[in-house]
């Protein structure tokens, strides 16, 4: 592949690249970069872990360094991402290229603080990564305006349409200036994003990579059958028992936090990320599977829609997704960035004709095959099995009666318990702290983990409103 420099990076990225390791172009980053950094608007269609992050991180920062500002610092790059995760992990990508050009970026997104996005507005910044509803209250509040934005970037179009988010996007695509750069991604054209191609692009190159609609090569794919719940309950925990890091997908919220629950009772630590987790809880439970704290992760498709974490082994359909797309969405979190990876989907009886039509569609051939949790296919699938966790005690409740309201624990809460409290990576077994419970995000429902230009720590801002429903 072609060298970063050979493609007309500037020099001072090259170098912020080489410290990463970087120094070779990915095939979306070597097809996409002569047409992004001589100012074209370019569509890019490619898969997750294609590298199309750096794709657009690169000729943002290469534009903006070309033409410092004097005075005060008001955006000129806007990056639009349909989840809070994705966007801050979008900025953690951007941040070292930003701050070797001398160049400032913030994150916007709801779940947070409002106060802390306001205050760094205010201290001047160059790029934003904003997902559309907390940004459309900024503009609504007049905190901030668009019409200094040079260079702007949709990034998952596809899944902003998934979300509905694609109304408010026109909404903030039309405040930025017609005569600006536009760059947009997305693995797929349809649900509306094709509108948002013709009306806001200008003549776009088109780079396509990695089709999302067909399989990863890397990628191996199993169709375990299981006679009945609790050979896949057994078979689930074998699946997980590995030293590699297993993402482990589930239909519902509930159903995630009790797999991760029962899973690091079972001695193999496992934390959950879902639309009901709070902000910290979320970025907790990401940061201990990014950095090899836990190895199981347990995530419904909304919330795991954003994860990008590289060397991921093994992705189980434990619950089987309901459409194609979601599988080859899901699959796409393994055999990233030329790894290769497994992928397997557990089918009880009653489910074998969805899976199949699911497999056509999907042009997957694995072949069924039963199995319990001793199956060879299994062992050989896991190999080395990881040591076992004791899981932490859980703390016997008091039975001192205190006077008047009754204790809320430690520093005097009201009496009233939350029920049901999210799996935490803090603790294998966690108790919420009791409370007024909080609604679930606006923005998707991914989180955002703390990172570079993200406000560090979740503040008390009005909690987003969720436009898909739950994750």
């Amino acid at each position: 592949m072609p060298s970063f420099s050979s493609l007309g990076v500037p020099e001072v990225l090259v170098r912020s690249l080489a410290e990463r390791g970087l120094t070779e172009a990915f095939p979306i980053q070597a097809a996409s970069l002569p047409d992004t950094l001589a100012g074209r608007d370019v569509l890019g269609r490619g898969r997750t872990g294609s590298g199309k992050t750096l794709a657009f991180s690169i000729p943002i920062v290469t534009r903006l360094a070309a033409t410092p500002v004097q005075g005060k610092r008001r955006p000129r790059a806007l990056v639009l991402a349909p989840t809070r995760e994705l966007a801050t992990q979008i900025a953690a990508t951007l941040e070292p290229l930003a701050q070797a050009a001398g160049l400032r970026v913030t994150t916007i997104f709801g779940g947070v603080s409002q106060h802390r996005q306001e205050v760094a507005l205010a201290a001047g910044v160059d790029v934003v990564v904003a997902c559309p509803g907390r940004l459309e209250d900024l503009l609504g509040q007049k905190v901030l305006n668009l019409d200094t934005i040079e260079i702007t970037v949709l990034d998952e179009a596809d899944h902003m349409a998934d979300l509905g988010f694609l109304p408010g996007v026109k909404r903030i695509m039309s405040a930025t200036p017609q005569r600006g750069q536009r760059l947009l991604f997305s693995a797929t054209l349809d649900r509306g994003v094709d509108q948002l191609v013709k009306r806001f692009l200008d003549n776009p190159t088109t780079h396509s990579v990695d089709s999302a609609e067909s399989p990863v090569a890397a990628m191996t794919h199993h169709v375990f059958t299981v006679d009945g719940p609790e050979t896949k309950r057994e078979v689930v925990e074998t699946l997980a028992s590995g030293t590699g890091r297993r993402l482990l997908f589930m239909r519902t919220k509930h159903q995630a936090k009790k797999l991760a629950k029962q899973l690091t009772a079972a001695g193999i630590p496992a934390v959950d990320l879902h639309g009901n987790l709070s902000q910290n809880a979320r970025e907790r439970n990401l940061e201990a599977f990014s950095t090899g704290g836990v190895r199981v992760l347990v995530a419904t498709d909304i919330a795991a829609r954003g994860i990008h974490v590289d060397d991921v082994e093994l992705v189980v359909h434990v619950d089987p997704p309901a459409e194609h797309k979601a599988y080859l969405h899901r699959s796409g979190r393994t055999a990233r960035a030329g790894s290769g990876g497994d992928v397997v989907t557990l089918v009880l009886p009653e489910q074998t004709g969805d899976v199949r039509t699911l497999q056509r569609l999907a042009k997957i051939t694995a072949r069924p095959q039963p199995v319990t949790a001793q199956s060879p296919a299994l062992t050989a699938l896991v190999g080395e099995v990881a040591a076992h966790v004791t899981p932490a005690p859980v703390a016997a409740p008091s039975t001192q009666r205190s006077s008047g309201r009754a204790a809320g624990g430690a520093g005097g809460g009201r009496g009233r318990s939350r029920r049901g409290g999210a799996h935490d990576a803090s603790a294998p077994t966690e108790h919420a702290p009791a409370g007024r419970r909080r609604r679930g995000g606006r923005d998707g429902q991914a989180p955002a983990a703390a990172g570079a230009g993200a406000p560090q720590g979740a503040g008390r801002g009005r909690p987003e409103r969720s436009a898909s429903g739950s994750a």
